[in-house]
């Protein structure tokens, strides 16, 4: 399904480790966003479709700790295959707008930088399962790995991608900056030390570059 950039809508992602504030930060951007008019739909991975839950499911299960590195990944990219051809695609063809908890650049860091799997094997899979989607707007939420974890600890009991040690999340942490610092122009960094109110001011202004129609 091809469509030119004055067709699509836009394609925004939101990014970072755990106890990042995604959740809270996409409430607000959802509010946001439809609060400008915008036809928004709003989708997360792994899910967002059927199939896609069933996979979030076995991957994030902490009973599945026999789970190898490169199961991990070839899940998710089954789930990001069912999402993109049967949400993302379809939606960014009629126009509308798509705002995603996390996509193939946190495969990059989890997968990748997390588990060690090489990152031409991911970009494979990512032209191919993915069929080489990339979002719009990433906006990435940065914070020291030791704040991040005491956040989510409040949480609950930790599924099988949170019980890992502060090493890996720092090995996470490295390769989010490391994207970031390789695709400024898509990737916005968000100091996610600051208050919710602050963290939510910092993506709108982010946002600012897909209103085209508005710019003076």
């Amino acid at each position: 399904m091809s469509v030119t950039i004055s067709q699509r809508g836009r394609f925004i992602t939101l990014e970072g480790g755990e106890g990042a504030g995604k959740s809270t930060l996409l409430r607000g951007l959802e509010t946001h966003l439809r609060g400008q008019g915008v036809d928004l739909l709003v989708t997360r991975e792994p899910g967002g479709t059927d199939v896609g839950e069933a996979v979030r499911t076995v991957v994030l299960d902490a009973a599945n700790n026999e789970l190898c590195a490169e199961s991990e990944l070839l899940l998710m990219f089954a789930s990001r295959a069912q999402l993109v051809r049967q949400v993302i695609q379809p939606a960014l063809a009629a126009g509308r707008w798509v705002l995603c908890d996390r996509f193939t650049d946190a495969s990059y860091a989890y997968q990748g930088g997390g588990r060690g799997q090489p990152l031409e094997r991911i970009a494979q899979l990512e032209r191919w399962a993915a069929e080489g989607l990339k979002p719009d707007l990433t906006l990435l939420l940065d914070l020291p790995v030791s704040d991040g974890r005491a956040r989510a600890a409040g949480r609950g009991e930790a599924d099988r991608i949170e019980v890992e040690g502060d090493a890996f999340f720092e090995r996470v942490r490295d390769a989010y900056r490391a994207r970031a610092a390789a695709e400024p122009a898509r990737f916005r960094l968000l100091d996610a030390t600051a208050s919710q109110d602050g963290v939510l001011a910092q993506a709108i202004a982010g946002l600012a570059g897909l209103f085209p129609e508005t710019a003076s």
